[in-house]
């Protein structure tokens, strides 16, 4: 009998080395993920922080709108695709939204129409740059109100 409970003990030793070794990994892991998460918040809340633009010379136009927008932060703004315009249109009574084209001219969008005189990193609005941009509305009549936002949330508004 002596032998039986030898082999059950080691079973049992085993049995305890192989859990407590698929528990401190998985906790390692765990820990690995949460963090990398924490500083991938942290980065975009950064990111947040140093951008800012303001809005200037917002003037109706026979499609829709012209405005200036000039970086004031101090963090490129170069994701168009993710910036969006929200107008409220007189006509309709509602919230219209107006997504990134490269072409002028199509209706429902905005595109930009003057990128100055860049000559580092091109089709960027770096701080201190200014870009003109064309809103192409639906209806052709020029909103009220429009807001432009970034990718990352930051905002600005005018009226017309």
């Amino acid at each position: 009998m002596a032998v039986a409970d030898l082999i059950g003990a080691a079973v049992g030793v085993l049995l305890l080395v192989i859990v407590a070794y698929l528990l401190v990994g998985s906790t390692i892991s765990t820990a690995q993920i949460v963090t990398t998460a924490q500083k991938s918040v942290t980065l975009q809340e950064q990111i947040q922080l140093r951008t800012d633009f303001t809005i200037t010379d917002a003037t109706p136009s026979l499609s829709g709108f012209n405005c200036t927008i000039k970086n004031t932060g101090t963090e490129i703004i170069s994701d168009f695709t993710h910036m969006d315009i929200i107008a409220y249109d007189n006509s309709s009574k509602n919230y219209q939204l107006y997504t990134y084209s490269n072409s002028s001219g199509v209706y429902g969008t905005w595109t930009i129409s003057f990128y100055g005189n860049e000559v580092i990193h091109s089709h960027e609005l770096d701080p201190g740059e200014s870009y003109i941009l064309q809103v192409t509305t639906s209806t052709g009549t020029p909103p009220s109100w429009f807001q432009i936002t970034t990718g990352n949330g930051v905002y600005a508004s005018e009226f017309l």
